[in-house]
């Protein structure tokens, strides 16, 4: 099946098509919400699995990487079980994913059941498309790929405010266990909504291993080294060397998939397209920026305001309410600017909002985060948008699932190498500022006795005065480092934001083709 089949020009969708169409965006919004559901009850999680902050990464990490590799099997996953079935247990097994995820009473444990959350959440990305051209007639896809795109932006907006509620008023496992009743429901619904179809399991001796190994291969490794490479000293470490090897042989064996197969995984012949390749590479950048934000903001939270898990979600709300409130308008905007103007203004929204961000102090609360929240919903809303849509315009019908698949896969790469980078730099750059400011601070300056001599009088001592300075340097320490962290994801942005330019602009007025 391919994203071509559907219902003919000027049929009318019926209800069971519509019931179709949102529970796979339902499904589709509990697999990007359940990205970021942990994010702002991270540090309690941490706390009771025993993962140290940088460790903490791998939660989030585990997730991306399992659906990176997830989401471009879909296709060929589809044309082996049948639409519904692939669906139904997809649902049904990311369910069993989250008990797992749950029960999690060691980090070991919580990132085996988060990638395999993220392997089967990766499914149900690019089935909605599928969905979307099987169930729709073509006068009615529009609405159908606008709910589809607002998933991906909010579903990840909306799960650090669902967990930090359930984390504060009972406990961090129901984060997880509130996707047993909703799997439930959705399941229910393509039962329903999605027609049944026979299986072809002889397409399984006719997959392309190579890539499918290729990829799960190189794309797992890559990771290991970001996340690991700061530990381990990168390339002095033999461990370092031995994964960047396994990493360049699973992309060579990527790369030999394209031309020994019919039906490659990944179509890296798509990059051929211009505007394909441009769109795609707007997406690392965009998971890039998206998901790195989500994960500073809570930390800095936490630390630093000492927010609780429900107070950081809330923060996180607010670029989920500006996202759908920008989303009324996306259609009417996209018909009246050309969509390479609307991406550049959207990226450059976010860089702006990390700027202010970069302005933090460690005494910076709530109210300093309303207006770089809003304008990163608003910016993120409107660039996704544009570039989903883009994605799967970009290519013939035929190959409008691979496309989608590409360009989500792309967009969750650019998340976890934005995770793991932050997550070096992060250790990197606070050893820097805790150095600089132990070293500004001089036992012999007057200023330094004097406010000593004050601390030393309230604390009652000197060993509880110098505990209260040490204290005092690692907030504000940490304070630079965050600033240092927004400001890295903003030049990202700013460096990209030229190629935006450069993405062929669609006919004025095309929201989406009819295909």
């Amino acid at each position: 099946m391919t994203a071509a089949a559907g219902p003919a020009a000027g049929e009318r969708a019926d209800l069971s098509a519509w019931i179709a169409v949102i529970a796979a965006s339902f499904g589709c919004f509990m697999a990007m919400l359940d990205i970021s559901v942990v994010n702002a009850s991270l540090p309690t999680i941490q706390g009771e699995i025993g993962a140290s902050g940088t460790e903490g990464t791998w939660v989030t990490t585990s997730y991306l990487v399992a659906e990176s590799v997830a989401i471009p099997l879909t296709a060929w996953l589809t044309r082996l079980l049948g639409l519904r079935t692939l669906m139904v247990g997809a649902i049904a097994l990311f369910t069993a994913a989250s008990v797992i995820c749950g029960f999690a009473h060691n980090l070991t444990v919580m990132i085996v059941g988060r990638a395999l959350q993220g392997f089967f959440g990766g499914v149900l990305l690019p089935s909605v498309v599928m969905v979307i051209a099987l169930r729709l007639p073509p006068a009615q896809r529009t609405i159908g790929y606008l709910i589809f795109a607002m998933t991906t932006v909010t579903g990840p907006i909306v799960g650090p405010v669902l967990g930090g509620w359930l984390t504060e008023a009972w406990s961090w496992h129901f984060g997880f266990f509130i996707n047993i009743p909703v799997g439930i429901l959705i399941v229910s619904l393509l039962a329903v909504g999605l027609p049944g179809e026979p299986a072809h399991l002889k397409e399984f001796f006719r997959a392309d291993w190579l890539g499918i190994f290729g990829f799960a291969i190189g794309l797992g490794c890559l990771t290991v080294i970001l996340e690991e490479g700061q530990r381990e000293l990168w390339f002095e470490s033999g461990e370092i060397r031995r994964l960047a090897f396994a990493s360049l042989f699973g992309f060579m064996l990527l790369a030999i998939g394209q031309f020994v197969t019919e039906t490659p995984v990944i179509r890296l012949a798509l990059f051929l397209r211009w505007r394909f390749a441009v769109t795609t590479l707007m997406g690392v950048a965009g998971g890039f920026a998206f998901y790195s934000t989500m994960f500073v903001v809570p930390q800095f939270l936490a630390a630093l305001a000492q927010y609780n898990a429900l107070q950081s979600g809330l923060v996180l709300l607010v670029s989920g309410v500006a996202a759908l409130t920008t989303a009324m308008f996306v259609p009417l905007l996209v018909r009246i600017a050309p969509a390479n103007i609307i991406v550049t203004v959207g990226l450059a929204l976010t860089a702006f909002s990390c700027w202010v961000n970069a302005n933090l102090t460690a005494d910076s609360n709530y109210a300093a985060f309303i207006l770089p929240q809003a304008i990163q919903g608003l910016g993120m809303m409107i660039m996704m948008n544009c570039l989903t849509q883009l994605s799967i315009t970009s290519v013939p019908p035929a190959f409008a699932a691979d496309a989608s698949a590409l360009f989500n896969s792309a967009r969750n790469v650019g998340g976890s190498l934005g995770l793991a980078g932050i997550a070096t730099l992060q250790d990197q750059r606070f050893w820097v500022h805790s150095r600089q400011i132990e070293e500004s601070v001089s036992a012999n300056a007057t200023g330094v006795q004097e406010q000593m001599g004050g601390i030393t009088a309230l604390a009652g001592g000197s060993t509880e005065a110098l505990r209260l300075l040490a204290a005092e340097i690692e907030r504000q320490a940490l304070a630079m480092t965050y600033n240092d962290l927004f400001l890295i994801i903003m030049a990202i942005c700013l460096i990209v934001l030229p190629i935006a330019l450069l993405i062929p602009p669609l006919p004025r007025g095309e929201l989406l083709p009819a295909h």
